[in-house]
């Protein structure tokens, strides 16, 4: 097992990696709109929110030798399920013609006052 870190996506914000790697298989932690190199959040709508979501998560995948195209499966996490289409062009824009397994669920909170936030399996 290896614990996957880049300074090019935010620091954890809890007792958790980035990522960790096993068996050539990559689990990244979700993924908020936080600036890397600030800390703060980056924007105040769900769609500019998703596009740093992603900015990070493609950070973490690339510092753990993977790609947004070996991602397998993601887990997206709303707070309002109303912004459910503005999130999904972005992420259809992001993934291309890649469609990865998803499940998208609102939750009542994010951490640090998300919007969104977005989890995935990779391979390597």
């Amino acid at each position: 097992m290896k614990t996957i870190y880049t300074d090019h996506a935010p620091k954890p914000v809890g007792p958790y990696s980035q990522a960790i790697e096993l068996n050539g298989t990559i689990y990244c932690s979700g993924q908020i709109a936080l600036d890397p190199k600030t800390g703060n959040m980056v924007g105040s709508t769900a769609s500019e929110q998703a596009e740093q979501v992603l900015t990070n998560m493609e950070a973490v995948l690339k510092e753990a030798g993977s790609s947004m195209n070996k991602v397998v499966k993601t887990l997206i996490f709303l707070t309002d399920l109303k912004a459910f289409a503005e999130v999904n062009a972005i992420y259809e824009r992001r993934f291309g013609s890649h469609k990865p397994a998803r499940s998208t669920v609102e939750v009542s909170a994010l951490p640090k006052g998300g919007l969104v936030e977005i989890e995935c399996i990779a391979t390597k």
